[in-house]
């Protein structure tokens, strides 16, 4: 049968309408037959707004595809050639709670940093592996693209603990790279190259190629003297100290702010939860205008209003990623895969956020220069976190959570990580089964 089958996981995500727009821009090389959307049954209301938005875009580009909304799983993952991981286990309550708790206890909360990235992938792991293993039985030739958050961590549990050909995603290197296309003023990206290195929301960009030269240290000019558009929409402004990318010689990504600036961010956050709310019940206000923009029935389009949610150019990476795939473009792209090498002192097999050449294959990851030795110690400090994290969300043992977070720079020791993470635990007591089995 000619055409492919694309399942979105997560469908009643606020963020879909982007993918949609992206599968419509490249209906030329992503030959869509059929789209199955899948939620849970707290997202049933959800699903069906998103799908029946996507039925109107399609219609707009004038597209045939089939358009299928369905709670079971496994009946949209059978003959599958490509599966879009995007979902959030414990909705947006579970990431508000998480930063609730968080702040409570004078710590960072952020969904994938810190106790709230710890609790996240918690609760996201064993769901991530659920679906894995029902790949291996009804597509196993599929390829996985996952954008669900903390994307690093769940990449590297599908890759050790699954036969499943998995992508991670993230659109920050996107949005970096388009920020330098701009500083450089450089109207198509593909005349520059930025590599970049390090883990999900880790990264750095370690060099920047155009016309046989490297113009990083122009462009951390171009950013020390105010002009910044590396950083995402939905990250409050914010400027870099000059000794951290004078010092350090990278770019590093606008989320690293938390390790480098922790004291003044963890300020900002409380600032933030005691005025508007956190940026967890920001997004549920902002979602609950999406879903009114998104049920009227003359809308076709994704909306502008889309891009305040953080998910901009998300299509830029899953579709492109798709279609680099799927007619071997052999293009670089910044993708979440196996190291083997790439990143030297870091373990071959772990997963690492690298410029990767994107074949028909998977991605074939770029060698870096050596990271400065502290920054490599800090990378190394988080690949051990990010590994006992999984450890723990598979097993649900506290011994093992417990020795993930003292590793993590963001969170403290003593009788208030006893105190924070028992309160994660109890607050998830549905969704980490696994621990409450272990109490």
């Amino acid at each position: 049968m000619s055409g492919l089958k694309i399942v979105i996981i997560g469908a009643g995500s606020s963020y879909t309408p982007e993918l949609i727009e992206g599968l419509i821009n490249r209906s030329a090389e992503l030959p869509l037959r059929e789209l199955w959307m899948v939620d849970i049954d707290e997202g049933r209301e959800k699903l069906a707004i998103i799908a029946n938005l996507a039925r109107r875009m399609l219609k707009k580009a004038g597209l045939t595809v089939r358009v299928e909304e369905t709670l079971d799983r496994q009946t949209a993952l059978a003959g599958a050639d490509y599966v879009c991981s995007q979902f959030r286990a414990g909705c947006l309550e579970a990431r508000i709670s998480d930063e609730r708790i968080s702040l409570k206890h004078g710590l960072i909360g952020q969904e994938t940093n810190g106790l709230g990235g710890f609790a996240n992938a918690c609760r996201t792991i064993p769901i991530a592996l659920a679906i894995a293993k029902e790949m291996e039985q009804l597509c196993p030739d599929a390829w996985l693209l996952n954008f669900t958050n903390p994307s690093g961590m769940v990449t590297e549990a599908i890759l050790r603990h699954s036969t499943v050909k998995t992508v991670g995603l993230c659109n920050v290197p996107v949005i970096m790279q388009k920020g330098v296309a701009k500083l450089l003023k450089s109207e198509n990206e593909a005349d520059f190259i930025m590599q970049v290195a390090g883990l999900n929301h880790f990264i750095f960009a370690r060099q920047i190629l155009q016309n046989g030269q490297d113009k990083l240290q122009q462009v951390i000019q171009e950013i020390l003297s105010g002009n910044d558009p590396l950083v995402p929409r939905n990250i409050p402004p914010f400027s870099w100290p000059e000794h951290v990318l004078q010092g350090l010689g990278m770019i590093p990504c606008a989320y690293l702010r938390y390790y480098y600036m922790k004291d003044d961010i963890l300020k900002q956050e409380i600032g933030e939860a005691n005025g508007e709310g956190t940026r967890g019940e920001v997004v549920k206000e902002l979602e609950r205008q999406l879903f009114a923009i998104y049920s009227n029935p003359e809308l076709a389009e994704k909306p502008k209003a889309l891009e305040g949610r953080g998910g901009q150019y998300y299509s830029e990476a899953a579709c492109e990623l798709m279609s680099a795939i799927h007619n071997d473009k052999r293009i670089i792209m910044h993708v979440n895969t196996r190291n083997n090498g790439a990143i030297n002192g870091l373990p071959d097999d772990c997963a690492v956020e690298v410029s990767s050449m994107i074949t028909r294959s998977g991605p074939l990851p770029l060698n870096v220069a050596p990271f400065p030795e502290d920054t490599l110690r800090l990378l190394q400090l988080m690949k051990s976190f990010e590994q006992l994290t999984i450890q723990a969300a598979m097993t649900g043992d506290r011994h093992t959570a417990w020795r993930a977070l003292v590793l993590n720079p963001l969170i403290t020791s003593g009788s208030l990580l006893e105190k924070a993470l028992n309160e994660v635990i109890d607050e998830n007591k549905a969704l980490l089964p696994a621990f409450h089995q272990n109490k």
